[in-house]
């Protein structure tokens, strides 16, 4: 086996509550690209920060060409010649192609003032290496997104760079820019790069890829050749894991017609329908960028419809804002509970109740009796670990910051709540709370939208599942139907004619 000329090994790297990676491991090898694969928080990206310097490893080793190195930070490891092209890009439209690609590191001349047209020469050099037919002193911001993604491996290139690592490189790509990325990297891999290649898309895999290392939670799985390999064994390989107790899944008695969504189409969805009933969980699975959470903005008012209707109880219902959303009892649970959930400088009480003035109040003011005993009982239901309401939320923790964003919308009192990633940053325990609540609610009889990256959540606790890929319904079943490598083929695309009745 040729030797790698980069090596991670048993990588180990804990956060507090959180261990995300437990041996982990990786070789690159020159002239290969090396495919690193796995579910959505198996441990790819804290791996890559681990490479990087980002994140400094709590056990194992790194040896790049040979010998034990520990960097300190990304620009240690890029001027060693480790280089990373972010899902997204790290450059600035404002200055020019030139600027970005050697920003911090601009040629001087002997008095240390920059040598423009040394500079702009360099640059051209390494654009028309990549067959980019611009001038390095045009702006970056005219450029494409896959010519501006030529730029970062021109500015990688310019490190003198051995390894070159890839996040998702093709995501918003085009097929046309895809195939000159690929046309790209299959020269660097002729000139003795080592490229590790992150991607959801198993045909790209297939397509570009060598060698495949798959992990799955923190762990080494299997290093394979692409060639020895066909895409069911790699899904098997990245879902390996089984569901165990901690879903308390109650079952679901079939009832009335609550939401019937027709032929929606917005920015990232186009043309998905689909039907929720009173009392279900309809769990909605699919990796990044798949458009789950655009569909959710779209149905609560957040994002604008170009096309469809959306029906309540058999009404239809025009949503043009979130305002509109929550007055037609449709409440949304952001997976950003900080930047978009929560407002971290005020207090429990008043993000609790922030959704759920209009009906606390009297005469256009505030009934704050009425407010601190809702707060209150929401506070001893959701067993919300705070000395106080006035406690400002953002000294919580991550899991009770969680639950008080799930009561926030629970107060509005909706027909449809959309929870959207409810338990991510949640430690186990409060995630089993959050279970038995959504759980509580759907026995009364409310319909519930589950958006989860987590395989096993949306198996453990849904009734019904949607698979979403490229902003469309890749697939539809039943609970009993459903199992991991199903969810995993229907998300990245492949065809299951097995649907739901």
């Amino acid at each position: 086996m040729q030797q790698p000329i980069l090596e991670l090994k048993e990588i180990h790297k804990s956060f507090p509550g959180v261990k995300a990676l437990d041996g982990a491991s990786l070789n690159v090898y020159p002239g290969k690209v090396m495919a690193l694969l796995g579910e959505n928080g198996a441990g790819k990206s804290t791996l890559m920060k681990v490479l990087t310097g980002i994140y400094q490893l709590d056990q194992g080793e790194v040896c790049y060409q040979g010998e034990q190195v520990k960097f300190s930070g990304p620009r240690d490891s890029q001027l060693a010649g480790i280089s990373i092209i972010h899902q997204e890009l790290n450059l600035i439209s404002e200055l020019t192609i030139a600027e970005n690609i050697f920003l911090g590191r601009e040629i001087t001349n002997r008095f240390g003032a920059i040598n423009w047209p040394l500079m702009f020469k360099e640059a051209d050099m390494l654009l028309k290496r990549l067959n980019v037919k611009h001038k390095s002193s045009q702006l970056l911001g005219e450029l494409s997104v896959g010519e501006q993604q030529m730029v970062e491996i021109a500015k990688a290139l310019s490190f003198k760079s051995k390894v070159i690592i890839m996040d998702e490189p093709t995501d918003a790509l085009t097929d046309t820019e895809t195939a000159s990325l690929f046309t790209v990297i299959n020269e660097l891999r002729d000139e003795g790069y080592g490229i590790v290649y992150i991607s959801h898309r198993l045909k790209e895999i297939f397509e570009i890829c060598d060698d495949i290392t798959v992990l799955r939670d923190g762990k080494y799985i299997d290093q394979r050749v692409v060639a020895d390999i066909d895409e069911d064994t790699l899904i098997e390989l990245m879902v390996g894991r089984r569901l165990d107790e901690q879903y308390p899944r109650i079952d679901h008695t079939h009832s009335s017609e609550c939401l019937q969504v027709n032929n929606l189409s917005a920015e990232g969805v186009f043309n998905v329908s689909f039907s929720l009933s009173h009392g279900e969980i309809l769990g909605v699975s699919g990796l990044m960028g798949a458009g789950r959470t655009e569909l959710m903005k779209a149905i609560y008012g957040a994002l604008s419809c170009t096309q469809g209707e959306i029906l309540l109880e058999g009404k239809l219902v025009n949503i043009t804002n979130p305002q509109q959303g929550l007055a037609n009892g449709i409440a949304y649970i952001s997976e950003d509970r900080k930047g978009d959930g929560l407002i971290l400088g005020l207090s429990v009480k008043e993000n609790m109740s922030l959704c759920a003035l209009q009906g606390l109040s009297k005469k256009l003011q505030i009934d704050h009796q009425a407010e601190a005993t809702s707060v209150n009982d929401f506070i001893r239901l959701f067993n919300i670990k705070t000395p106080s309401m006035d406690q400002i939320i953002g000294h919580l923790s991550g899991g009770n910051q969680q639950k008080v964003a799930i009561a926030k919308g629970l107060m509005t009192r909706p027909k449809v709540l959309i929870l959207d990633e409810p338990t991510r940053g949640v430690d186990v325990g409060a995630k089993k709370e959050i279970y038995q609540l959504i759980n509580k609610f759907k026995a009364e009889g409310m319909s519930i939208i589950l958006v989860s990256s987590e395989m096993p959540e949306v198996l453990g606790m849904s009734d019904r599942i949607l698979v979403m890929h490229q902003g469309r319904i890749s697939g539809e079943f039943l609970a009993d139907d459903a199992n991991q490598e199903k969810l995993m083929a229907c998300a990245v695309g492949k065809e299951i004619n097995e649907v739901a009745a």
